[in-house]
């Protein structure tokens, strides 16, 4: 990846304070931009933690699935069935998503460039005074 390109990507950097209780105070735009509520994932890689959005269970999704099968015209045991068989299959669909994010935050940890390192060089990389 060309420095231009490192420029290019939205990586913002903001030092935050570590309370006595190792707490962290996550800044009120960040908090918002990514929909956080309660908790979020914390995943060590490269010496980077990197926190990301926990999605919950929406329970609207069972609804949608339900409508659905209804619409197709299930009812009784079989709609039961069917729901059984296609919730079964999110699972696994929500996993694969879960790695394909892992795979990105990993990547994304290891291609990481902070602008700053530029800014605060002192030009003498392995070269003696």
């Amino acid at each position: 990846m060309s420095k231009a390109e490192q420029e290019n990507l939205s990586i913002e950097k903001r030092r935050i304070t570590i309370s006595s209780k190792r707490q962290i105070t996550i800044p009120a735009k960040y908090y918002k931009a990514l929909g956080l509520v309660k908790e979020v994932d914390c995943i060590y890689s490269n010496d980077m933690l990197i926190l990301t959005p926990v999605k919950n269970e929406d329970p609207a999704f069972a609804e949608e699935i339900l409508s659905d099968l209804i619409k197709q015209g299930y009812s009784g045991e079989k709609l039961l069935a069917e729901f059984k068989r296609i919730n079964r299959q999110i699972r696994p669909a929500v996993e694969k998503l879960i790695e394909e994010a892992d795979a990105l935050a990993k990547n994304s940890s290891q291609n990481y460039y902070d602008p700053t390192d530029d800014i605060f060089d002192d030009g003498d990389d392995d070269q003696e005074a």
